[in-house]
């Protein structure tokens, strides 16, 4: 049984260079020097193994929490797409890691966007400019794959004299 942390947390994108996971939990610090610190880790249901979402913290080095957040994967549809097995059905927006096909992540089939969109939006409060300055630009790269490509010209047939 395992959670796959690290490969959810990649599934995330998020673009902080110092990111590491530790156990079943990430940290960063997004802007460097500042003394900010974002941990996050999965909420518990009121079932064993079985996950209901992210709990951000952000932590100041000397202060320590500073704010905490918790993100619903329901909330956020994380796993409206998954409906296969009776957890599923009794409890949709989680996932269980005893119920994984082997070899697969418990969370296979998560649609991270919504997820990814949340995290981004807190984070942007307590860490300004940590998005732009590691990745690019979302809402632009959006843009150009949304707008099609001009058709290839065509040869135009010259007058000849």
């Amino acid at each position: 049984m395992s959670l796959h942390v690290p490969e959810f947390f990649a599934e995330l994108r998020l673009p902080f260079p110092s990111g590491t996971t530790v156990g079943s939990t990430y940290y960063a610090t997004p802007i460097a020097g500042a003394p900010l610190r974002l941990q996050i880790g999965f909420t518990d249901t009121q079932y064993r193994n079985a996950y209901g979402g992210l709990r951000l913290t952000v932590i100041h080095i000397d202060r320590g929490t500073i704010d905490a957040v918790a993100l619903s994967f329901a909330e956020h549809g994380t796993f409206r797409r998954r409906q296969g097995t009776l957890h599923q059905r009794n409890m949709p927006g989680t996932f269980n890691i005893t119920l994984a096909r082997p070899g697969q992540p418990s969370w296979e089939g998560a649609d991270f966007t919504g997820l990814h969109d949340a995290i981004e939006q807190y984070t942007a409060v307590w860490f300004p400019g940590a998005w732009t300055a590691s990745a690019p630009n979302r809402a632009a790269a959006k843009t150009a794959h949304q707008i099609p490509a001009p058709p290839p010209a065509l040869p135009v047939a010259g007058r000849t004299r």
